[in-house]
């Protein structure tokens, strides 16, 4: 990513309404569709400036994986132990058969081979294991944030779902999120490739707009995984070790 998106990161990762929602998603999608084992290991694959690793914390012992060293200095202070920078796809370092769970949220979309990226994820779990992912969705809602971002490529939910059963990975749920506030994106997005737009859509917006944005995403909690949201900003993908 440009040095940019992670100055951004960590201005706002506390405050932005993305990424609030979206940790509060994520722990409510793991706690219903992964099995934690009391005392086991979780990995974060590209933690950034560590702004999940708190959450992640409540399912058990905490690592993670940074390739930017500014980034990644700033999720030592928050983990509390050094984190490791061992990039994907190799995660060279990485002990095999080491963790119970797995999250790698809005990563493998950097990578441009992504089926090595899921082997050597697969490769990291523990028997049993899970490896829960998020990726950007829609390749025709490809705009300036992705390439500041640095992205090889968005996903359907048919590529997506080809990724992981053609991985040794074992696919057990899959779906859109951020999807009540998919109009609003899709319209920002196009109306940024009509004018020429050329810089991110991370800033916060004013309080109010943040908080209510917040709200809105917050609460598809309630149904992520429960029921299949028509589309979305995002996929996840919740899969097993074989």
């Amino acid at each position: 990513m440009d040095r940019t998106i992670y100055d951004r990161m960590a201005e706002s990762d506390e405050q932005h309404w993305w990424y609030r929602a979206r940790r509060q998603i994520l722990a409510e999608l793991i706690r219903r569709e992964v099995p934690v084992n009391v005392g086991g290991r979780v990995l974060e694959i590209g933690c950034g400036t560590g702004h999940n690793l708190p959450m992640l914390a409540e399912f058990g012992s905490v690592d993670a994986i940074e390739v930017d060293e500014q980034a990644r200095a700033l999720a030592t202070n928050r983990l509390g132990r050094p984190v490791g920078a061992s990039p994907l796809p190799a995660l060279q370092g990485v002990p095999d058969r080491s963790y119970d769970l797995i999250g790698a949220f809005d990563v493998i979309e950097h990578i441009e081979d992504d089926h090595a990226a899921l082997a050597n994820i697969a490769a990291r779990l523990r028997p049993g294991g899970r490896f829960v992912l998020t990726v950007p969705a829609h390749q025709w809602m490809w705009s300036a944030h992705d390439v500041l971002n640095h992205h090889f490529r968005r996903y359907s939910k048919r590529s997506l779902r080809t990724l992981i059963e053609d991985s040794p990975l074992r696919l057990e749920k899959i779906g859109y999120f951020n999807s009540i506030l998919f109009p609003l994106a899709a319209a920002s997005r196009l109306a940024g490739k009509l004018t020429g737009k050329e810089d991110s859509d991370d800033k916060v917006p004013p309080a109010p707009v943040n908080r209510l944005f917040e709200a809105i995403f917050a609460s598809e909690r309630h149904l992520i995984g429960r029921i299949s949201l028509p589309t979305g900003v995002s996929l996840f993908a919740v899969c097993s070790a074989t």
